[in-house]
């Protein structure tokens, strides 16, 4: 008993099965510094891999059609539909109020259908009929939609009024008869902050009861 007490003081580390706890923490500091090598390794190799594969937008041609006429144009791929129609063909009819697609005064007209501008690139509508606001005015004479929200004072501040006036035109020539319920949920995609929903459902609803022409 002794002698054991007497080798345990000269080897104050090392316990009765031989396991020596400074080796032990001396191997578990060596395999969490190779663990760490190694990750930095994956990690640097993926970020060569990853850097290598990333390639730069370049402008390309682009061809759309805004209201009747052809537009060629050079446009990255990152450009919405929002952007090349305000900044590009200057129609700014269409606004760009939020980040969030979520008010619909970028409403236009895509092959009859409303559709948000800033919700859309400009290369996935190649090919497409496109309608902005614009388009409801030829000369003098006006779309009874625009002339409608004159008349029932359907509009305040006026920013969100060419994307209603397009939204309301896209679904008056899909329900020319529409119910003052439909004209609702119709146009429920479109926010006014003014609140002057009243003079437009009542525009609409007129429209509606002369067969949406």
């Amino acid at each position: 008993m002794r002698d054991h007490e007497n080798k345990n003081r000269e080897n104050p580390n090392r316990s009765g099965s031989g396991f020596n706890r400074r080796d032990f923490l001396r191997g578990s500091g060596a395999a969490v510094a190779a663990t760490a090598l190694a990750t930095a390794g994956q990690e640097a190799d993926g970020a060569v891999t990853l850097k290598a594969n990333v390639l730069a937008a370049k402008a390309g041609p682009v061809t759309l059609k805004v209201n009747g006429k052809t537009h060629k144009l050079m446009l990255e791929p990152r450009t919405t539909l929002l952007d090349v129609l305000r900044n590009d063909l200057n129609l700014s009819g269409c606004k760009d109020v939020d980040d969030r697609n979520a008010d619909g005064a970028d409403t236009v007209i895509i092959d009859g259908k409303a559709v948000l501008a800033g919700a859309r690139l400009a290369v996935e509508v190649q090919g497409k009929d496109i309608r902005t606001v614009e388009s409801l005015r030829q000369g003098d004479e006006l779309d009874p939609v625009v002339s409608g929200f004159v008349k029932h004072d359907a509009m305040q501040c006026g920013f969100c009024t060419p994307g209603f006036v397009a939204a309301t035109r896209a679904f008056l020539n899909k329900k020319p008869n529409a119910s003052l319920d439909e004209i609702r949920k119709g146009l429920g995609g479109n926010i006014c902050r003014c609140g002057t929903y009243d003079g437009i459902t009542k525009c609409a609803l007129e429209i509606a009861s002369k067969g949406g022409a």
